[in-house]
């Protein structure tokens, strides 16, 4: 009489592997995640606009930290050009973030994740 159900190999393995095994490296991986993110949250990332005219920090958890302008780029007479060049600035270090995030958690190579 055959066995019925159940995996080969008997309960507790998993074509081989143990699965205390595959716990063991399951809260090793989501500690070393934890530790990555932890990491990034404490990084500044910083950009620039307009050759240096506006530059803008932020952090790894994506907050705004500072927005510095050279006095020649404020014009009351072209507001909408100081706007764009703050956008693009804010914009291009979020990138940053997003970029060092996907670098980070990349290395834990997990399918359909990232």
């Amino acid at each position: 009489m055959g066995k019925r159900g159940g995996f080969p190999g008997g309960m507790g393995n998993f074509g081989g592997m143990n699965i205390n095994n595959l716990m063991k490296q399951a809260k090793k991986m989501q500690e070393d995640m934890e530790k990555s993110q932890e990491e990034l949250s404490k990084k500044e990332f910083e950009a620039t606009a307009g050759g240096g005219a506006v530059s803008v920090k932020v952090s790894g958890e994506k907050m705004l930290k500072e927005v510095k302008l050279k006095p020649e780029v404020v014009d009351p007479e072209d507001v909408e050009m100081l706007e764009d060049l703050i956008i693009t600035c804010v914009n291009e270090a979020l990138r940053k973030v997003d970029s060092e995030q996907a670098s980070q958690l990349g290395k834990f190579n997990i399918p359909g994740f990232m």
